[in-house]
């Protein structure tokens, strides 16, 4: 029996209204922060979007569209009656800032209680990928998005948060701020900083070129997520380098 579900989130951000519009009410805006690929088919209440992750598309309908003050769009209903909508409300703050407010709301499966902490979770984090996009990349597209998945579950969270800062090379003491150098077999090692983390569940490093996040998430799913903005990036060596590490690290931990 499907679960009914709210949360509600908010973050300031340093851009202007209209920045902020165009990064959640654009197919390039939310692929340069959010996951997978979205398209916005038609701008107006009444008009479809799809998020297309890993083959599989959900489609939503738009019920506000109100630039760039409000934006809200709720997903086609499943087979077993679940759902999720969102609805985001902009409001211009002093110095050319932003306070976002959003309602995430629906309804979960059986096994609600799991799902719910992880969207739970996922909403904030998603939030400050939002947060983090708009305060170094505003007004720039992502011309790269990577989502690899461990093919490993591995449900001791010191072994897994210890290998993300292992590739992300911070220290135990880590805090946002912290110098990082992402290194891995197979691509050129980058320096950066901590750009948010919540220890030992996700790690946020940020480049110069563009934003990883590792996640450890819903039913213990290992995730390394990448936006990029630098052209120049080998996307296909990027990518497999990145899965082969996922595949290897955590093949070591749960053999």
């Amino acid at each position: 029996m499907p679960h009914e579900f709210e949360i509600r989130e908010e973050i300031l951000l340093a851009a202007s209204p209209e920045q902020v519009w165009e990064a959640i009410a654009t197919g390039p805006g939310v692929d340069s922060w959010f996951m997978g690929r979205t398209e916005i088919e038609d701008e107006h209440v009444g008009g479809r979007t799809t998020m297309t992750l890993g083959g599989m598309s959900q489609g939503s309908t738009i019920t506000e569209w109100d630039p760039p003050r409000r934006f809200a769009y709720r997903g086609d209903t499943g087979d077993d009656g679940n759902f999720m909508a969102f609805d985001y409300l902009i409001e211009a703050r002093d110095q050319g800032s932003t306070l976002l407010r959003l309602v995430h709301n629906g309804m979960l499966g059986e096994d609600w209680e799991a799902q719910y902490d992880g969207v739970r979770k996922g909403d904030g984090v998603y939030l400050r990928k939002l947060q983090t996009y708009l305060a170094h990349f505003a007004g720039r597209t992502a011309v790269h998005t990577m989502f690899a998945v461990s093919q490993y579950q591995v449900a001791e969270k010191d072994l897994v948060w210890n290998a993300f800062r292992a590739a992300a090379g911070v220290p135990a003491e880590v805090t946002a701020g912290t110098r990082a150098r992402i290194a891995i077999d197979d691509v050129p090692p980058t320096d950066g900083v901590v750009a948010f983390l919540g220890a030992p569940d996700w790690l946020s490093v940020r480049t110069d070129d563009g934003s990883y996040i590792f996640m450890h998430g819903l039913r213990d799913a290992i995730v390394v997520q990448y936006h990029g903005f630098d052209t120049s990036v080998d996307a296909e060596r990027l990518d497999k380098a990145w899965q082969q590490w996922l595949d290897r690290t955590f093949a070591d931990i749960t053999a």
